[in-house]
């Protein structure tokens, strides 16, 4: 039987990777879409390359988006995000891409689903279906198309291109909640790590902060960590990668997110993220860019899909400004009261500022939004194609 052959686009949008299609190309959603994308990825692969597919087997380079023009009065597009795990059969949709975010406005507007001007900045106005949250997205035109070409950088990209600004508004979780315990603290009882002070947050994408210094090497219960370890130095030590797992699941169940660790690990790999949290300190970010501890407010390292993320998430980095503009937090005990809610970060690949304003009202924490700069531009365009049998599930 002759391949399937799908119209989609695969494009970059800030530190990461994807594949978008149009909705009307794509099976209703439900096991059949998942196996069809699953294919187009290359997923599940034992060998852990997603050779065959058009994934790059990390957890920003394998990731799905579907688009579809918005029926909300308020919004131009609605955007669903999936992120297929590597090994396994597994699409997870619970979260946000906050960098691939990024390309949504580029892409509607460039496929012919919003009226734009012809120069300046298009605001795309954006549905995030996953979190059924808005998105305003500032996208900079030239001659009537999307600029790409530009001189904004950001650590984690190597190439200059143009800046696409973001609002992520009210980006508390759907329930309004952004500390789903009411608590800025809470402890954890995580099996082979003891009891843990945690800051569980819903902004951006569901998150737990820890301490870095709070977690134990491989082997060694006394020895934390120093917040500024590398990729290799984490992805390379199985027994700490499991032992953060452990921890994000007993965040997840702790956040209402699964009924059991087993669930959340097996059913959702890609939300909550985890966030370990250090002191500024200098460090060598990957790259060779040497990061100085003035510059920075705080450390953060992500934990996406298992793996340290190379750079950071976007919606990592909003949730890391949410959690230092409320008091009591572990990451405001870090950051401090900053004026102007302008978060100076230090992630694996170098550093980033990103904005949140927050505020109390009647006994609880409200987010207007959070803002943060980013770049995408269109890699490739065409047709995208899969065995036939992959329309079987």
């Amino acid at each position: 039987m002759p391949q399937l052959r799908i119209p989609a686009v695969y494009m970059r949008g800030g530190s990461s990777k994807g594949v978008f299609f149009h909705a009307r190309d794509l099976p209703p959603a439900g096991p059949a879409r998942d196996a069809l994308l699953l294919r187009v990825i290359g997923s599940p692969d034992p060998y852990g390359k997603q050779i065959d597919g058009l994934g790059g087997a990390t957890s920003s380079t394998s990731k799905v988006v579907v688009i579809a023009p918005s029926r909300r009065p308020d919004c131009d597009v609605d955007y669903l995000f999936g992120a297929p795990a590597i090994a396994v059969p597994v699409i997870d949709w619970s979260g946000n891409c906050g960098n691939l975010s990024a390309a949504v406005g580029p892409f509607a507007i460039s496929e012919g689903l919003v009226q734009t001007p012809r120069e300046g900045l298009a605001t795309v106005r954006i549905w995030q279906a996953n979190l059924g949250k808005r998105i305003l997205a500032h996208v900079p035109m030239l001659n009537g198309e999307v600029q790409e070409e530009g001189d904004f950088r950001f650590d984690g990209v190597a190439f200059p291109a143009a800046e696409v600004v973001l609002d992520f508004l009210d980006p508390a979780g759907s329930d309004g909640s952004v500390l789903p315990t009411g608590r800025a603290v809470d402890e954890l009882d995580v099996p082979g790590l003891g009891r843990l002070p945690v800051t569980l947050l819903n902004a951006g994408n569901p998150t737990v902060f820890v301490r870095a210094e709070t977690l134990g090497l491989s082997g060694t219960e006394t020895l934390g960590l120093s917040g500024t370890e590398t990729q290799a130095q984490v992805n390379g030590d199985t027994a700490l990668l499991a032992r953060l797992e452990t921890l994000r699941a007993a965040g997840a169940v702790a956040m209402g997110l699964a009924a059991t660790a087993a669930q959340a690990t097996a059913e959702r790999p890609h939300t909550p993220k985890l966030c370990l949290i250090a002191e500024p300190q200098t460090y060598r970010a990957a790259g060779g860019k040497q990061v100085q501890a003035e510059e920075l407010d705080v450390i953060a390292r992500m934990i996406s899909m298992g793996k340290l993320h190379h750079a950071i998430p976007g919606t990592g980095a909003v949730a890391v400004a949410v959690a230092a503009a409320l008091p009591g937090t572990l990451v405001n005990a870090v950051t401090g009261d900053l004026p102007g809610g302008q978060v100076r970060m230090g992630h694996t690949a170098g550093s980033l500022a990103v904005g949140a304003q927050a505020r109390e009202v009647d006994g609880s924490w409200q987010v207007e939004k959070a803002s943060m700069s980013r770049s995408a531009r269109r890699l490739m365009e065409g047709w995208v194609r899969v065995p036939a049998e992959s329309r079987l599930g």
